[in-house]
Protein backbone atom coordinates (compact mmCIF):
# COMPACT_ATOMS: atom_id res chain seq x y z
CA UNK A 1 0.00 0.00 0.00
CA UNK A 2 1.99 3.49 -0.90
CA UNK A 3 2.08 5.53 1.91
CA UNK A 4 -0.11 8.05 0.62
CA UNK A 5 -3.40 5.48 1.30
CA UNK A 6 -1.93 4.27 4.27
CA UNK A 7 -2.10 8.28 5.46
CA UNK A 8 -5.28 8.53 4.74
CA UNK A 9 -6.74 5.51 6.19
CA UNK A 10 -4.79 5.89 9.74
CA UNK A 11 -6.48 9.38 9.70
CA UNK A 12 -9.89 8.35 8.65
CA UNK A 13 -9.59 5.07 11.41
CA UNK A 14 -7.84 7.92 14.24
CA UNK A 15 -11.14 10.18 13.74
CA UNK A 16 -13.67 7.94 14.21
CA UNK A 17 -12.45 7.25 17.87
CA UNK A 18 -13.35 3.56 19.69
CA UNK A 19 -15.39 2.68 16.54
CA UNK A 20 -12.16 1.96 15.08
CA UNK A 21 -11.56 -1.12 17.20
CA UNK A 22 -14.41 -2.89 15.54
CA UNK A 23 -13.00 -2.89 12.24
CA UNK A 24 -10.85 -5.87 11.07
CA UNK A 25 -9.01 -3.85 8.18
CA UNK A 26 -7.86 -1.17 11.25
CA UNK A 27 -5.55 -3.82 12.52
CA UNK A 28 -3.42 -4.63 9.09
CA UNK A 29 -3.08 -0.68 8.63
CA UNK A 30 -1.37 -0.54 12.24
CA UNK A 31 0.86 -3.11 11.43
CA UNK A 32 1.80 -1.80 7.91
CA UNK A 33 2.43 1.19 9.65
CA UNK A 34 4.48 -0.38 12.51
CA UNK A 35 6.32 -2.36 10.18
CA UNK A 36 7.06 0.91 8.03
CA UNK A 37 8.23 2.52 11.57
CA UNK A 38 11.05 -0.31 12.26
CA UNK A 39 12.07 -0.31 8.58
CA UNK A 40 12.81 3.39 8.40
CA UNK A 41 10.81 4.38 5.62
CA UNK A 42 8.31 5.98 7.82
CA UNK A 43 9.62 8.47 10.77
CA UNK A 44 7.05 10.22 13.01
CA UNK A 45 9.52 13.54 12.09
CA UNK A 46 11.28 14.03 9.11
CA UNK A 47 14.35 16.62 8.06
CA UNK A 48 12.50 19.37 6.23
CA UNK A 49 15.21 21.99 5.28
CA UNK A 50 12.36 24.58 4.07
CA UNK A 51 10.85 24.38 7.72
CA UNK A 52 12.12 27.23 10.55
CA UNK A 53 13.16 24.16 12.58
CA UNK A 54 15.03 22.26 10.05
CA UNK A 55 12.31 19.39 10.63
CA UNK A 56 8.51 18.58 9.83
CA UNK A 57 6.44 16.58 12.14
CA UNK A 58 4.53 13.73 10.87
CA UNK A 59 1.42 14.04 12.44
CA UNK A 60 -0.39 11.00 10.94
CA UNK A 61 2.12 8.65 11.28
CA UNK A 62 1.76 9.70 15.55
CA UNK A 63 -2.06 8.97 14.94
CA UNK A 64 -1.07 5.60 13.63
CA UNK A 65 0.99 4.81 16.27
CA UNK A 66 -1.87 6.13 19.15
CA UNK A 67 -4.15 3.78 16.79
CA UNK A 68 -2.21 1.34 17.58
CA UNK A 69 -2.91 1.85 21.48
CA UNK A 70 -6.46 1.85 21.00
CA UNK A 71 -6.29 -1.58 19.51
CA UNK A 72 -4.49 -3.48 21.71
CA UNK A 73 -5.35 -5.64 24.66
CA UNK A 74 -3.69 -6.57 27.60
CA UNK A 75 -1.43 -9.46 26.55
CA UNK A 76 1.28 -11.71 28.93
CA UNK A 77 4.13 -11.68 27.22
CA UNK A 78 6.36 -14.80 27.59
CA UNK A 79 9.16 -14.49 30.66
CA UNK A 80 12.62 -13.39 30.40
CA UNK A 81 15.71 -14.55 31.90
CA UNK A 82 16.47 -17.40 33.28
CA UNK A 83 14.09 -19.94 34.84
CA UNK A 84 15.18 -18.84 38.58
CA UNK A 85 14.63 -15.35 38.28
CA UNK A 86 12.57 -14.99 34.57
CA UNK A 87 10.53 -11.26 34.56
CA UNK A 88 7.22 -11.60 33.33
CA UNK A 89 5.37 -8.37 31.15
CA UNK A 90 1.95 -7.55 30.43
CA UNK A 91 1.80 -5.06 27.35
CA UNK A 92 -0.88 -4.10 24.79
CA UNK A 93 -0.40 -7.02 22.10
CA UNK A 94 -0.05 -4.51 19.34
CA UNK A 95 3.74 -3.37 20.98
CA UNK A 96 6.01 -6.29 22.31
CA UNK A 97 9.42 -5.86 22.29
CA UNK A 98 11.37 -6.09 18.99
CA UNK A 99 14.02 -9.02 18.41
CA UNK A 100 17.07 -8.45 16.17
CA UNK A 101 19.09 -10.78 14.29
CA UNK A 102 23.60 -10.65 14.23
CA UNK A 103 22.48 -10.09 10.82
CA UNK A 104 21.14 -6.97 11.18
CA UNK A 105 24.24 -5.42 12.83
CA UNK A 106 22.82 -4.36 15.87
CA UNK A 107 24.57 -4.81 18.95
CA UNK A 108 22.04 -5.40 22.10
CA UNK A 109 24.58 -6.44 25.41
CA UNK A 110 23.20 -8.44 27.67
CA UNK A 111 21.64 -7.38 30.80
CA UNK A 112 17.86 -6.26 30.55
CA UNK A 113 17.51 -3.80 27.38
CA UNK A 114 14.42 -3.86 25.60
CA UNK A 115 13.74 -2.16 21.83
CA UNK A 116 9.40 -1.91 21.72
CA UNK A 117 7.91 -2.72 18.34
CA UNK A 118 7.56 0.37 15.53
CA UNK A 119 11.28 1.56 16.71
CA UNK A 120 13.40 1.97 13.98
CA UNK A 121 16.97 1.11 15.11
CA UNK A 122 19.87 1.35 11.83
CA UNK A 123 22.89 -0.98 11.76
CA UNK A 124 25.71 -0.52 14.23
CA UNK A 125 23.74 0.91 16.98
CA UNK A 126 24.94 -0.58 20.11
CA UNK A 127 22.93 -0.74 23.14
CA UNK A 128 24.65 -0.90 26.55
CA UNK A 129 22.46 -2.73 29.39
CA UNK A 130 20.14 -1.46 30.37
CA UNK A 131 18.25 0.82 28.06
CA UNK A 132 15.18 1.31 26.69
CA UNK A 133 14.40 2.57 22.81
CA UNK A 134 10.01 3.32 23.00
CA UNK A 135 8.04 3.14 19.78
CA UNK A 136 8.11 5.52 17.03
CA UNK A 137 11.65 6.15 18.09
CA UNK A 138 14.44 6.65 15.13
CA UNK A 139 17.91 5.69 15.95
CA UNK A 140 20.39 6.36 13.35
CA UNK A 141 23.71 4.46 12.50
CA UNK A 142 26.54 4.13 14.83
CA UNK A 143 24.54 5.95 18.03
CA UNK A 144 25.10 4.36 21.16
CA UNK A 145 22.96 3.96 23.85
CA UNK A 146 24.58 3.28 27.43
CA UNK A 147 23.48 1.86 30.66
CA UNK A 148 20.20 3.36 31.88
CA UNK A 149 19.15 5.62 29.11
CA UNK A 150 15.88 6.70 27.61
CA UNK A 151 14.97 7.15 24.49
CA UNK A 152 11.18 8.15 24.53
CA UNK A 153 8.38 7.68 22.01
CA UNK A 154 8.71 9.41 18.95
CA UNK A 155 12.44 10.86 19.78
CA UNK A 156 14.70 11.50 16.75
CA UNK A 157 18.36 9.84 17.22
CA UNK A 158 21.24 11.14 14.82
CA UNK A 159 24.08 9.09 13.10
CA UNK A 160 27.20 8.54 15.66
CA UNK A 161 25.51 10.03 18.72
CA UNK A 162 26.70 9.03 22.10
CA UNK A 163 23.69 9.26 24.94
CA UNK A 164 25.88 8.58 27.99
CA UNK A 165 24.60 6.30 31.34
CA UNK A 166 21.16 7.47 33.12
CA UNK A 167 21.00 10.44 29.92
CA UNK A 168 17.09 10.65 29.27
CA UNK A 169 15.60 11.89 25.58
CA UNK A 170 11.60 12.58 26.62
CA UNK A 171 8.86 11.32 24.29
CA UNK A 172 5.95 12.79 23.01
CA UNK A 173 3.30 11.29 21.34
CA UNK A 174 0.57 13.83 22.35
CA UNK A 175 -0.40 16.39 21.13
CA UNK A 176 0.13 14.51 17.66
CA UNK A 177 1.41 18.11 16.02
CA UNK A 178 3.65 18.60 18.90
CA UNK A 179 7.64 18.25 18.08
CA UNK A 180 9.97 15.32 19.15
CA UNK A 181 13.17 15.75 20.92
CA UNK A 182 15.76 15.80 18.09
CA UNK A 183 19.26 15.37 18.59
CA UNK A 184 21.21 15.60 15.40
CA UNK A 185 24.21 13.74 13.71
CA UNK A 186 27.66 13.53 16.02
CA UNK A 187 25.93 15.06 19.38
CA UNK A 188 27.58 13.29 22.79
CA UNK A 189 25.18 13.56 25.18
CA UNK A 190 26.73 13.14 28.58
CA UNK A 191 25.48 11.11 31.76
CA UNK A 192 22.42 12.05 33.81
CA UNK A 193 21.30 14.67 31.26
CA UNK A 194 18.15 15.51 30.16
CA UNK A 195 16.35 16.71 26.68
CA UNK A 196 12.77 17.37 26.94
CA UNK A 197 9.78 18.89 25.02
CA UNK A 198 10.72 19.33 21.69
CA UNK A 199 13.97 20.68 22.07
CA UNK A 200 16.13 20.22 18.89
CA UNK A 201 20.35 19.76 19.86
CA UNK A 202 22.16 20.36 16.08
CA UNK A 203 25.24 18.36 14.79
CA UNK A 204 28.05 17.74 16.81
CA UNK A 205 26.99 20.01 20.01
CA UNK A 206 27.99 18.27 23.82
CA UNK A 207 26.03 18.33 26.39
CA UNK A 208 28.32 18.19 29.47
CA UNK A 209 27.05 15.96 32.09
CA UNK A 210 23.85 16.65 34.17
CA UNK A 211 22.87 19.34 31.41
CA UNK A 212 18.81 19.58 31.48
CA UNK A 213 16.76 21.16 28.63
CA UNK A 214 13.07 21.88 28.24
CA UNK A 215 10.86 23.90 26.35
CA UNK A 216 11.09 26.72 29.60
CA UNK A 217 14.69 26.47 29.74
CA UNK A 218 16.80 29.84 28.70
CA UNK A 219 20.21 28.57 27.49
CA UNK A 220 22.91 31.91 27.64
CA UNK A 221 25.52 31.88 25.35
CA UNK A 222 28.43 33.08 26.45
CA UNK A 223 30.49 33.55 23.42
CA UNK A 224 27.77 35.41 21.44
CA UNK A 225 26.25 37.22 24.46
CA UNK A 226 22.79 36.08 23.54
CA UNK A 227 20.18 34.05 25.90
CA UNK A 228 18.67 31.12 23.60
CA UNK A 229 15.01 30.85 24.57
CA UNK A 230 11.50 28.51 22.99
CA UNK A 231 8.87 30.53 21.31
CA UNK A 232 5.48 30.36 20.71
CA UNK A 233 6.15 28.77 17.63
CA UNK A 234 9.74 27.44 17.81
CA UNK A 235 11.12 24.75 20.67
CA UNK A 236 14.40 25.63 22.03
CA UNK A 237 17.29 25.10 19.75
CA UNK A 238 21.03 24.10 20.81
CA UNK A 239 23.27 25.26 18.10
CA UNK A 240 25.10 23.27 16.37
CA UNK A 241 28.74 22.52 17.90
CA UNK A 242 27.93 24.36 20.93
CA UNK A 243 29.15 23.02 24.03
CA UNK A 244 26.57 23.70 26.89
CA UNK A 245 27.62 22.80 30.62
CA UNK A 246 25.40 22.98 33.80
CA UNK A 247 25.52 26.45 35.70
CA UNK A 248 23.25 29.04 37.74
CA UNK A 249 22.09 32.48 37.80
CA UNK A 250 21.82 34.17 40.88
CA UNK A 251 18.26 35.62 41.44
CA UNK A 252 18.63 39.38 42.23
CA UNK A 253 15.43 40.54 42.87
CA UNK A 254 12.12 38.78 44.77
CA UNK A 255 8.45 39.19 44.60
CA UNK A 256 6.19 39.98 47.66
CA UNK A 257 9.13 39.41 50.10
CA UNK A 258 11.63 41.94 51.63
CA UNK A 259 14.42 39.53 52.68
CA UNK A 260 14.23 37.72 48.89
CA UNK A 261 17.54 39.30 48.33
CA UNK A 262 19.75 38.47 50.88
CA UNK A 263 18.89 34.19 50.73
CA UNK A 264 21.61 34.43 47.67
CA UNK A 265 19.66 32.02 45.88
CA UNK A 266 20.51 30.83 42.57
CA UNK A 267 18.62 29.02 39.41
CA UNK A 268 19.95 26.75 37.19
CA UNK A 269 20.95 27.55 33.93
CA UNK A 270 22.48 25.66 30.76
CA UNK A 271 25.88 28.23 29.39
CA UNK A 272 27.21 27.71 26.14
CA UNK A 273 31.06 28.09 27.35
CA UNK A 274 32.42 27.70 23.98
CA UNK A 275 31.78 25.98 20.39
CA UNK A 276 33.67 23.10 18.67
CA UNK A 277 36.00 23.52 16.40
CA UNK A 278 34.80 21.84 12.96
CA UNK A 279 38.63 19.91 13.00
CA UNK A 280 37.85 18.72 16.84
CA UNK A 281 38.57 14.80 16.64
CA UNK A 282 34.89 13.14 17.29
CA UNK A 283 36.57 11.36 19.44
CA UNK A 284 37.80 14.15 21.53
CA UNK A 285 36.81 13.72 25.27
CA UNK A 286 34.27 15.88 26.76
CA UNK A 287 37.09 16.11 29.63
CA UNK A 288 39.13 18.18 26.32
CA UNK A 289 36.45 20.04 25.24
CA UNK A 290 36.10 21.94 28.30
CA UNK A 291 39.83 22.34 29.54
Amino acid sequence: MPFTQLQQSIERRFAAGSAAAVDPAAMDDFLALRAALESGQLRSASPEPASPTGWRVNAWVKQGILLGFRLGVLEDFPPAGSPSCALSFVDKHTFPARHFSASEGIRIVTGGSAIRAGAYVARGVVCAPPMYINTGAYVDEGTMVDSHALVGSCAQIGKRVHLSAAAQIGGVLEPVNASPVVIEDDVLVGGNSGVYEGTIVRKGAVLAAGTILTRGTPVFDLVNGTILRATEDLPLIIPENAVVVPGSRAITRGKGHPNSDAWGLSLYAPVIVKYRDEKTDLSTSLEDLLR
